[in-house]
């Protein structure tokens, strides 16, 4: 808003701006989160630009002959910087310019012809004599000045081919780069960048307007990048230690010399990076371990700490050097649901010059340094490639092969350079308005099981789409453009909920029975209790990001969560959802009340508190899309088309109660779950048919599966109770890889056997007798190698134990594990604890059975339980 009103002072009675003449501007660059356009061409290029700098204002012009061509809007500037020098003083005029004087004595102000000196108010000059007086034109301006400044750097570029225009060009020491010259520089005498080992390094957004990308994966992420900012240079690298590896040290002894700039100053290094004072040392450059101070040229230091943000930018852009690594996923980690762009500490160093630090993690690995001249002819650049697709939706231009595989990327900078909020800034809001007009203007896929979103545009539309609703000013407006037919749901106001949780060792989600529609907003009253101590409201039950698949039935991400720290919160999800709040772990509360202003009913069943007459009559009709089923150990989410017409719910408590009671009876556990177990039926889930967790994920087709109790006890439900099979694994008695998709069936052949009455025969096709000796045999004939000891052949192993010692061993077994300690880290150490636990239950020496299975029993288990007698029947004994 505050450049909004500035930009509005700047034009005052000004209709256009006429371009058509001899005179050819340059390109500005907009650096400064304070900079912002006065005057664009259609290709987004800025002709005429102003800032904030300091205290003080600062007006840019393309081209000198626009002081004389805009006379208007040159005394439309001056008093815009008066503004901010008291509306009084005189105002300095180079004097070679004095018909811009001549234009100005019409009016009020107090106008001197002149080279620049103390005691001005304002000082107007070309861009190309301003080097001797630069310094002092930057304290004016930081004291409070005024300045305007017009030339073209072109003609200078051409006139000076081996000189740097940024850092030399005598307009831009006050204030579309090709950077050749300074990968060239960076990258002499690297081929490589190794950065194998078990550091892990943060993913860097490359998305100022002079930023560059250096050493990047396979994939296009960057991990080392530069960039200009103002008349300074910055290099970052996503993990300290990357400062101090020898496999570096030819790169990083390159970009002191590239920050430094022949200025052979003083290089200061934190403290506490002795390793890297030692690498950096050999550059031969004067290197003090020192904290940071105004006389370096170049500092190094890590991201970890903002405590000198300001001191640290302005000393960049005025010149110095700056070389600061560390990484963001950590920080990420230990911080949920805070913004890793505009919270981390490194991100306010380093966002204002173009370059963020994400809370993904990349891999170390071995990688190639880029071929400069492919890299800056094909290389991907952020905005480049905003540019290039907006031409492409608008104008039409094709894109090349190349480009339509940046899409991809494209979206997810887009979607992380949104959520740095920048606001105040006029290149962040460009940008927002940008994609905001593209977005009514192109419209967005209406994805859905129906209508699948599958080319690279329609995903990014659709990503864009989601991104900016979250930060746009007026979500409302931009709603239809998104959604075209969104249900007219009818809501009930002021909903009054009761929560109660005593949570362990995880969050728990607690339902609400209420839901909002897509991009309704409401307000949610929250007891004290609970404000301000880690508890969170989600809208939306489809937790999975589907962003990997090729397909897309639903947007990549579909739910929103939101910190209670006071008592009242907004809250709104574009796609909609059930509302729910997620208590964190050790968290203990009765019956405390919230209050959801409007909302919609969602049919919702509660064991012990709905009724079946209620259910039948009212509650199964509630107009919401999704509905939930809570029982006494586990809570089903599915689409309210299933329940519709469900009579009984009461009888599927009855089955999952069951169910479920039987789970914790085999894992040694209390019937009561301390956090129920959930089941999401969606569109589309991250992996799998099923895939386990909290909650569990399924396809919306396997719904009816989860309510159909006749079919439930005549075909079984392997695939779920397998999920909930995966829930209760445990690493202590687990060998992954073999195992991972093994153990996890032992409640499955329980379950069945014992609540759906299914033979194991019966409950799946693998369990046939005939399939069960089948891959025995083939195990065996091939030599019992433990890499093809997994899945059904690893569970033929457990079947064989059960069948021979039933299944109250293994209960035995789990419970021993539950007050176990000491286990060892490795399958071969924790496959021999298990040899020897298994047989002290069943008072049977086993390793000649798990011998012959291939596992790696040792000498010292076998003395262990050597007293006793040896099971010499087993099953494997045939296969000797």
């Amino acid at each position: 808003m505050a450049r909004e009103q500035d930009y509005c002072t700047l034009m005052s009675g000004l209709q256009e701006l006429d371009f058509q003449a001899e005179a050819v501007p340059s390109d500005l660059v907009l650096i400064g989160e304070h900079a912002f356009p006065l005057a664009m061409n259609p290709r987004g290029q800025v002709l005429m630009a102003a800032s904030h700098y300091g205290q003080g204002r600062i007006v840019v012009l393309g081209h000198e002959e626009y002081l004389t061509r805009f006379p208007g809007l040159i005394k439309n500037a001056v008093m815009w910087l008066m503004q901010c020098t008291g509306d009084s003083g005189i105002v300095g005029i180079k004097g070679s310019l004095r018909s811009v004087a001549d234009n100005l004595n019409c009016s009020p102000i107090k106008t001197e012809l002149g080279d620049f000196r103390d005691g001005l108010a304002i000082y107007i000059t070309d861009a190309y004599s301003v080097e001797t007086c630069a310094k002092d034109l930057i304290a004016f301006l930081k004291a409070g000045g005024g300045l305007i400044i017009a030339g073209q750097a072109w003609s200078w570029s051409y006139d000076h081919p081996q000189e740097n225009t940024i850092r030399n060009f005598p307009g831009n020491k006050v204030i579309g780069k090709d950077f050749k010259d300074d990968l060239e520089f960076l990258l002499q005498g690297v081929s490589e960048f190794d950065t194998k080992g078990r550091d892990i390094a943060s993913e860097v957004m490359v998305h100022g307007p002079l930023a560059f990308p250096i050493a990047v994966t396979p994939a296009g992420k960057a991990f080392i990048a530069g960039a200009y900012y103002g008349q300074g240079r910055v290099i970052l690298v996503s993990h300290e230690w990357y400062l101090s590896r020898d496999s570096l040290s030819t790169f990083m002894i390159n970009a002191i010399k590239w920050l430094d700039e022949g200025q052979t100053g003083a290089i200061g290094i934190l403290p506490k990076l002795k390793a890297a004072h030692a690498v950096l040392s050999k550059s031969g450059l004067d290197c003090q371990m020192t904290g940071f101070r105004e006389d370096l040229s170049v500092y190094v230091c890590t991201s970890y700490s903002d405590a000198q943000c300001a001191e640290i930018q302005e000393f960049v852009a005025e010149g110095g050097g700056l070389l600061i690594g560390g990484h963001a996923w950590y920080w990420a980690q230990t911080h949920p649901g805070c913004n890793v762009l505009t919270e981390c500490p490194g991100n306010h160093i380093l966002n204002k010059m173009g370059l963020s630090l994400l809370g993904n993690t990349l891999g170390g690995g071995l990688y190639k340094a880029p071929e400069i001249e492919h890299w800056c002819r094909e290389g991907y650049y952020f905005r480049s490639m905003l540019q290039r697709f907006v031409e492409h939706v608008r104008q039409g231009q094709e894109l090349t092969d190349h480009e339509q595989g940046c899409l991809k990327q494209l979206g997810c900078d887009c979607a992380n350079y949104l959520r740095m909020c920048s606001y105040d800034s006029a290149a962040y809001t460009s940008v927002l308005a940008l994609l905001t007009d593209i977005v009514k203007e192109v419209g967005v896929p209406q994805v859905s099981s129906n209508c699948p979103v599958k080319s690279a545009k329609d995903r990014l539309m659709l990503h864009i789409a989601t991104e900016v609703y979250k930060v746009s000013p007026n979500p409302d407006a931009l709603l239809p453009y998104i959604i075209k037919d969104r249900p007219d749901l009818p809501t009930v106001s002021n909903a009054r909920v009761r929560i109660s949780a005593n949570t362990e060792a995880h969050k728990e989600w607690i339902s609400t029975g209420l839901y909002l529609s897509p991009g309704m907003k409401t307000f949610i009253t929250i007891p004290p209790e609970i404000v301000g101590k880690n508890w969170q409201v989600q809208l939306g039950c489809q937790t999975d990001n589907i962003d990997r698949a090729n397909i897309l039935k639903r947007a990549p991400v579909v739910h929103e969560r939101f910190h209670l720290d006071k008592e009242m919160v907004q809250v709104r999800n574009l796609w909609g959802g059930l509302i729910y709040l997620i208590a964190p772990p050790q968290s203990k509360v009765d019956r405390v009340e919230i209050v959801v202003q409007v909302s919609v009913q969602a049919p919702y069943f509660k064991s012990g508190e709905t009724s079946v007459a209620d259910w039948v009559s009212r509650i199964r009709s509630a107009p919401a899309p999704w509905a939930e089923l809570e029982f006494e150990n586990i809570i089903i989410t599915l689409e309210s088309q299933f329940i519709r017409n469900l009579d009984r719910p009461d009888e599927v408590a009855k089955l999952w109660d069951a169910i479920m009671r039987s789970i914790a009876d085999l894992a040694a556990k209390p019937a009561k779950f301390p956090r129920k177990e959930r089941f999401v039926a969606d569109v589309q889930i991250s992996s799998g048919f099923m895939h386990s967790g909290y909650p569990i994920m399924m396809h919306s087709i396997s719904a009816p599966e989860l309510i159909n109790i006749e079919e439930a006890y005549k075909s079984g439900l392997w695939g779920q109770i397998h999920e909930l099979g995966h829930n209760q694994q445990r690493g202590v008695w687990e060998f992954p890889p073999h195992t991972t998709e093994c153990t996890c069936n032992l409640w499955s052949v329980y379950i069945h056997e014992e609540v759906l009455r299914l033979n194991r025969a019966n409950a799946h096709p693998n369990m046939t007798l005939e399939n069960r000796q089948a891959r025995t045999k083939m195990y065996c004939n091939g030599g019992k190698d433990l890499n093809s000891w997994s899945v059904w052949t690893a569970l033929e192993t457990y079947m064989q134990l059960q069948e021979k010692f039933g299944w109250d061993a293994f209960k035995k077994v789990f419970a021993i594990y539950h007050d176990m300690s000491g286990v060892p880290n490795d399958n071969a150490g924790k496959m021999n604890l298990y040899a020897e636990t298994f047989s002290k239950v069943v008072n049977l020496n086993l390793c000649p059975f798990f011998k012959a299975w291939g596992w790696p029993i040792q000498p010292n288990t076998e003395e262990k339980i050597s007293h006793l007698p040896e099971w010499s029947d087993h099953p494997m004994v045939q296969y000797a």
